[in-house]
């Protein structure tokens, strides 16, 4: 019964450990989903790509888009009442919100309007340079340097081009993205580089439900001759995919150790059963049943005990994680419950474990009965 125990025990805190860590990882990753689109086509080679009319009629023929956006960004250098900051101003047309979600980050104000001088910003951007919403008497000056190739020479009176703007709006993401973007009007952006309108650095990508990443992405790579990389949201936030895969192998690994340290204690109750029933088992052999019999019924026992032990403490733990996700008993912030999520793999993962596990320990205490014990 104590094995037994420590096995429920050890199966529910390891499906709510990953359970706990899957919903940190759908938390961390709805930022991205609100910011990234579905694809990103960006050039190979160089900043911008041509994205002329032609390319525009190829691109709507390809199956599964369901709707594309174009942008343009560049470093720039922000200032506003005598503080400074540079970030990244990224221009986009009409369509960016039918691609991302971006202005469901608005955290006060409206997206882009009409008027080609307004710009949305991050909440960090706006604390660092102290803006305020539709002030049009304290504009935010943007700087650029202007396109060109070799050093900025001394007769150059003014190597950047200018823009003064107002704030419509403040997103806030997270505290990288908060303090990195400077949303404004594609052709905005365009005129602060000196772009033409068919200048781009980058196409955003919304699929169709249902429809294969990997054969759209050879589609678009066919239109534009190899020249452009199209990568999925994953390989845009390459790092954070790969950092959170790693926490969750070395969350897993950690608790399988503590897995496989509580089931010595099934190793251990089987090999004092076997000890404490020596004189049955002396019996069992004289009326005919072989040494390999008796490993049997023991290991049988071990393999029962770890799968009904498994199975509850999977029910148990799958209680747990409901009624936090359901009515969110612990909180991280007073407005925030701290995030769980079920998922089938979750299932799979832990009772897989605790079988394999449990076949090992039973396997190895069954081989505690020999020839020469029962003699």
């Amino acid at each position: 019964m104590v094995t037994f125990l420590v096995i429920v025990i050890g199966a529910a805190s390891l499906f709510i450990v990953l359970s706990a860590f899957s919903g940190l990882k759908t938390f961390s990753l709805s930022f991205t989903n609100a910011f990234d689109p579905d694809l990103k086509i960006v050039p190979a080679n160089g900043k911008v790509l041509s994205f002329d009319t032609g390319t525009t009629d190829k691109l709507s023929a390809v199956d599964g888009i369901a709707s594309y956006s174009k942008e343009l960004e560049e470093r720039v250098f922000l200032m506003h009442d005598k503080k400074n900051h540079v970030a990244y101003i990224k221009g986009v047309d009409e369509n960016y919100n039918a691609v991302t979600k971006t202005d469901s980050t608005l955290y006060v104000g409206e997206w882009l309007n009409i008027y080609p001088d307004q710009v949305v910003t991050g909440i960090g951007i706006a604390n660092i340079l102290g803006l305020a919403v539709n002030d049009r008497l304290n504009s935010l000056l943007i700087m650029a340097p202007k396109p060109g190739s070799g050093p900025i020479r001394a007769s150059q009176k003014k190597p950047y081009n200018t823009a003064y703007t107002s704030i419509s709006g403040v997103y806030a993401i997270n505290e990288d993205l908060d303090k990195k973007y400077v949303f404004a009007h594609l052709s905005t952006v365009q005129s602060l580089l000196e772009r033409s309108a068919d200048e781009v650095s980058g196409i955003n990508i919304k699929l169709k439900d249902g429809v294969d990443a990997e054969t759209v992405k050879a589609g678009i790579t066919a239109i534009f001759n190899n020249q452009v990389q199209v990568k999925t949201r994953a390989e845009l936030n390459a790092t954070l995919y790969k950092m959170l895969n790693t926490e969750n192998l070395a969350i897993y690994l950690i608790f399988t150790l503590v897995l496989i340290i509580a089931l010595f204690n099934l190793v251990g109750a089987i090999i004092m059963m076997v000890l404490d029933k020596k004189a049955n088992l002396k019996t069992l052999y004289s009326l005919g049943v072989t040494i390999k019999e008796l490993r049997q019924i023991y290991f049988y026992q071990g393999v029962l005990v770890s799968a009904v032990g498994g199975c509850i403490g999977i029910l148990i733990g799958f209680m747990l994680t409901w009624t936090q996700k359901t009515f969110g008993w612990f909180m991280i912030t007073p407005s925030l419950p701290y995030p769980m999520d079920l998922t089938i793999m979750n299932f799979v993962v832990v009772f897989l474990t605790i079988i394999i596990l449990g076949y090992l320990a039973a396997k190895i205490a069954s081989l505690r009965i020999s020839k020469k014990l029962i003699d």
